[in-house]
This record gives structure tokens, sequence and C-alpha cells, in this order.
């Protein structure tokens, strides 16, 4: 089979409830939740898919969906004229049994009828929680390059820090030959005996493989119906399934090795990719006119940096700032600001991250913290300064970062 004459369908499994993400999930399937300033984590997988030249998309919906449908329908459903292209939103329809989806196999076997319908000869299952670069293209070929019938997107791990995780075992020609699953003594990747190699959740079939794979794991009632924890674990022996290093995907426009990737599942780890955001060299670069990362093309006006009415100036350093934001007398240092955000005099923000219409009212002070949509910080408040009183007002992650969560700003202006 050659890849140009290759017809690939993705899936992108976007149904997530994000629960260790939470509250920042409260009101939002986990892909919605805004990242970066300007975007949500699903642009990130659809970005990549894009930029790869994969066409045919579905994104498979589930757990409070209505924000990131609106998304979806802003920012990518029709919106990029490239002939047979479509990028769809499937929402979770009972269309075999009456239950949702139990897990990221049984999703794809809920809507094999669109596979049916589409013909393709590869299927992509992605998530679309995770934020990095990568293009697909790549790992297509090492697919059909290895006459793979799956292959699995894998990032090597210090192997110190995988005692606590489920790594994949390969041979030297990166076959995989074993699942292991928060084993003491993990076995290390190919050459490189201080790493393991991890999954990325990220999937690619042959459709004849993937069908009759879903229809047994189906009727299977001791099954979780997921792929990682419950398919290939039981089909590596039977199956040729290769692993894809990570590391060895060059994208366009990136120096370098591409060795960014982030589950940000949590609130530390969601807040500290913010953060690599605003290092003067990011390992993600959203900068990268290769390699665009694409979202909802919003019409505001450019950030503003102003004095006050009384003529103190407003004061950014080491941050990210974006349009329709307005910092008049602030200071703001090491922080991402999010659409729409009013910073007024003598308001302070720190170390955080500002998802998007908010308010900083006079004297306000936000340190090390992340402010949801629609939140109001009154005159003179202060919020990551007394744990203690944070913790009787709002969400305080076990590492410190606290959380003021508010509504969805999609879901309130509807």
């Amino acid at each position: 089979m050659r890849k140009k004459d290759v017809k690939v369908l993705a899936m992108v499994l976007a149904g997530g409830k994000g629960e260790r993400l939470y509250p920042l999930t409260e009101q939002r399937a986990k892909p919605a939740v805004p990242f970066g300033g300007m975007y949500r984590l699903v642009d990130f997988v659809l970005s990549n898919l894009v930029n790869s030249k994969i066409h045919q998309i579905y994104v498979l919906t589930q757990y409070k969906a209505q924000s990131l449908l609106r998304h979806l329908q802003q920012g990518w459903v029709g919106t990029y004229p490239i002939e047979g292209l479509f990028i769809l939103p499937v929402p979770a329809q009972m269309r075999v049994g009456e239950t949702w989806y139990l897990g990221t196999a049984d999703a794809i076997f809920q809507n094999i009828y669109l596979i049916h319908q589409t013909k393709p000869d590869l299927v992509l299952v992605f998530g679309a929680d995770h934020v990095y670069f990568m293009d697909v293209s790549q790992m297509i070929s090492y697919h059909l390059e290895k006459g793979a019938e799956i292959s699995i997107a894998t990032i090597p791990y210090p192997r110190a820090e995988c005692e606590q995780l489920g790594v994949i075992v390969v041979d030297e020609q990166w076959r995989v030959t074993n699942f292991q699953e928060k084993v003491p003594h993990p076995t290390p990747m190919p050459g490189q005996p201080d790493k393991c190699l991890v999954s990325m959740g990220n999937y690619i079939f042959n459709t004849d493989v993937l069908i009759e794979t879903v229809v047994q794991d189906s009727v299977d009632a001791e099954s979780s119906h997921d792929f990682g924890r419950d398919i290939l674990p039981k089909i590596y022996e039977s199956r040729r399934i290769y692993a894809y290093n990570f590391c060895r995907n060059e994208v366009p426009g990136l120096p370098g090795p591409n060795d960014y990737w982030r589950d940000v599942g949590t609130i530390k780890s969601f807040y500290d990719a913010n953060m690599d955001l605003k290092n003067p060299l990011p390992h993600l670069n959203l900068y990268n006119p290769e390699w665009p990362v694409r979202s909802v093309k919003h019409h505001d006006p450019p950030a503003k940096l102003i004095v006050d009415t009384s003529g103190k100036a407003g004061y950014v350093q080491n941050s990210l700032v974006v349009g329709g934001s307005i910092i008049a007398g602030g200071y703001v240092r090491d922080s991402i600001i999010g659409r729409d955000v009013r910073i007024a005099s003598g308001a302070k923000v720190e170390d955080s991250v500002i998802l998007g219409h908010a308010v900083l009212e006079e004297g306000a002070k936000v340190r090390r913290a992340i402010i949801d949509h629609g939140n109001v910080i009154k005159r003179g408040e202060e919020i990551g300064y007394d744990r203690e009183r944070d913790m009787r007002r709002y969400h305080v992650d076990e590492s410190g970062i606290v959380v003021a969560h508010g509504f969805d700003y999609d879901q309130k202006t509807q």
C-alpha cells in the first residue's frame, strides 16, 4: 500500500470528564478547557491533523459538550476551504445499546457506522486533551513501512519515573512484545537503558483490524472497553503492533528534537504547561508560521497597556497578553492573560493564568493562581497570599495553586 493511495480517517476522542482537572472541568469537557490565552486544548490535535493534511476528521464528544460543540462550530466546522475536508462533531447518541461511551474502544464501536460509510484504509484514533506538535503523516509513513496492523505513538520517559506508569516493551525492530503496568523495574527502550516507552494515547489502525477488535471487545463482559487497558495488551502477540517514537517526529519550522508532550490532566500540569509558554525559547512555539495552531478567529481589538487616569503606567514583564485585554496602571509578571481581561490600577498579577473575560479591580492581587472565565476579583482582594483564607473561598490544589472557578464564557453568552 503506497502512502499517496491511502485513505485516512481520523476519530478524535473528545468526551473526557477530566476529573483531575476539576474545577476547570466543572462546566466543560476537558478538551474545551482554555489554554495559552486564546486556544482550547482540542485545538492542538486538530491543528496537528490539519497541518498534516488529514482531511477527514470526526470529533467524538460526550461529557458537558456544549462549550466544546460551540467552539468546534465557530472555529473548525466549515472554516477551512480545503476540498474534501470535513471536521464534524459527533455527540454520543446511544446508537448501540442504551449506554454512553464506556471507554475509548466503546466510543469507536458505537460510531462504527461512520467507518463503514467513509471506507478508509487507515483509522487514526487520537486523544483531544494533550499539548504537543506532531506531523502525523510521518507516523503514517512509519506504519506503512513496518507493515503494521496497529501503531502506537510513544514517548521516552526516565525509567525512574515509570514505576508508576504503564510501559510499552518493544524489540530491536520496535515491535511491541509486552505491556507492563506499574512494575518495580520496567524494561527500558532499545538503546537507552535509562528510559522507557510510554503511550501517548494516539493510535493508527488498519481499518479491518480496528473493526474486528472493537466488535470482539464489545461482547467481553470483563472488559472496561479501553484500548490501552484492555484491547492492546490482549492482542499484541497475535497482531503486528509497533511503537512509534514521537521524538523522531520532525515538525516543519521546529528546530532541534521534538520531545515536548504534556498530559495536562491535573491542575499542576496544566499550570506548568501554560507557564512554559512564557519562556524566551519555549519548546512549544506558538509563533511557528510553518505549523500554526488554529482556533476560533476572534475579532478582538489589540491588547492595550496604558496609564490609568492619574498617569500611573501599566507594567508587563515576561508574559503573554491576548487581544481585547486592557492593563491600565496594573502590574503583570510571568503570567498568561487571556482574552478580554481588565486589570485596573494597582492590581497585581504574578505567576498566574487568567483564562479570559475576567476583571481585576483596583488593588486586587493574584499570585500563583488560575482565574477561570468570568471572575471579578474585587478591589483589594488577595488570592495566593494566605492559603487558609484561600481554602475557604476557592479551590486550592495539593500543589498550592489556587483556582478561582466561575462559568464557561461560551455557555453564558448563548
